[in-house]
């Protein structure tokens, strides 16, 4: 038996959401719905404009996410990140393990500052991101485990580190790894902005094909370079041996290796949809990781990123995690 059913990498951002109105994205010039790279001096000034709004602070990071909801539905879970020497990246090591996450907390912690994400929420519950990597920019193979990889089920990487050379070589570094070992992969392609702007570095992470791939609609269609959901279904199956594509209140499209699976939306109305596709990664993988079929999964998945837009924040409490998964029992 592994160690870890699921070990991660990603991007360790401290999360600080705000809400805003669609007015304030004009001011700043920033792109809706979307997760825009800015530098330290750029989310300097967006916080300074928002300075008058409350917000509410959390670890992030689309992987981390999905960890933390795999811990919280029972799963032990592993997750490699860079974090500073600062307030933040104690405050982020601390969230991961109070929430149940093993980490490379005992590696040297940097210089320089911890990730941050600005979250601005818009009324129609879109969220629009502006990342400042800090050192998570830096994240290379030197904060990868091995160990702990090699003694895992899944290996589970974001699309968002395909920005950084050093972060995407130590994600197709890892993959090696993992496949050398046996232990199943998987890759979210996180947004559409990565889709759109590094596509062939995403390629470079899926390598020969992985497991299973998580997208939404938009970043199903972009890698597949058509607007026809069908088609991008066809493309997908060309890359992952199983994926599921998110379609929000329309719920979602499994493929499990031979059946394309409609997995039913949960009604609810929608507050804030960050970390929406996080927690369905996370509860799918919990749920295959349980010996599942994927319709089984798929349903978790709907019901626990249905219940996650109701409230603001990338996450629910462990409490409500366990709620969900009781009703599945």
């Amino acid at each position: 038996m592994s160690k870890y059913h699921i070990y991660g990498i990603g991007n360790a951002l401290v999360d600080l959401e705000y809400e805003v109105e669609p007015h304030d994205l004009g001011i700043l010039g920033i792109d809706k719905g979307v997760m825009t790279l800015v530098d330290e001096a750029q989310q300097t000034g967006i916080m300074h404009h928002l300075k008058d709004h409350h917000h509410q602070r959390g670890s992030g990071g689309s992987a981390a996410n999905s960890i933390i909801a795999f811990s919280q539905f029972g799963g032990k879970g592993f997750y490699s990140c860079k974090v500073a020497d600062d307030e933040l990246g104690h405050f982020y090591m601390r969230d991961l393990l109070d929430g149940g996450v093993d980490t490379n907390h005992h590696t040297e912690k940097a210089q320089g500052h911890t990730g941050r994400c600005v979250v601005l929420v818009t009324p129609d519950s879109d969220r629009t991101m502006c990342t400042f990597l800090g050192v998570s920019g830096d994240f290379s193979a030197q904060e990868l485990v091995e160990d702990a990889l090699r003694d895992s089920d899944w290996f589970y990487t974001e699309g968002y580190l395909v920005t950084s050379d050093a972060a995407r070589d130590a994600s197709i570094a890892a993959k090696r790894i993992a496949d050398a070992a046996g232990v199943k992969t998987a890759i979210s392609l996180s947004d559409p902005n990565m889709v759109k702007f590094f596509k062939h570095g995403l390629l470079e992470m899926i390598g020969s094909g992985v497991d299973l791939l998580f997208a939404n609609e938009f970043e199903a269609m972009g890698m597949a370079g058509s607007e026809d959901l069908s088609r991008a279904v066809e493309y997908l199956k060309t890359v992952s041996r199983s994926f599921a594509i998110t379609r929000g209140p329309e719920g979602a499209l499994v493929w499990d290796g031979a059946t394309l699976i409609e997995i039913a939306p949960v009604k609810v109305e929608a507050v804030d949809t960050v970390g929406a596709g996080d927690m369905f990664a996370g509860a799918f993988l919990f749920g295959l990781s349980q010996g599942w079929d994927h319709q089984r999964a798929g349903d978790l998945a709907s019901a626990a990123s249905a219940k996650l837009v109701t409230s603001l924040g990338p996450r629910i409490s462990a409490t409500e995690t366990q709620a969900i998964l009781k009703s599945f029992r």
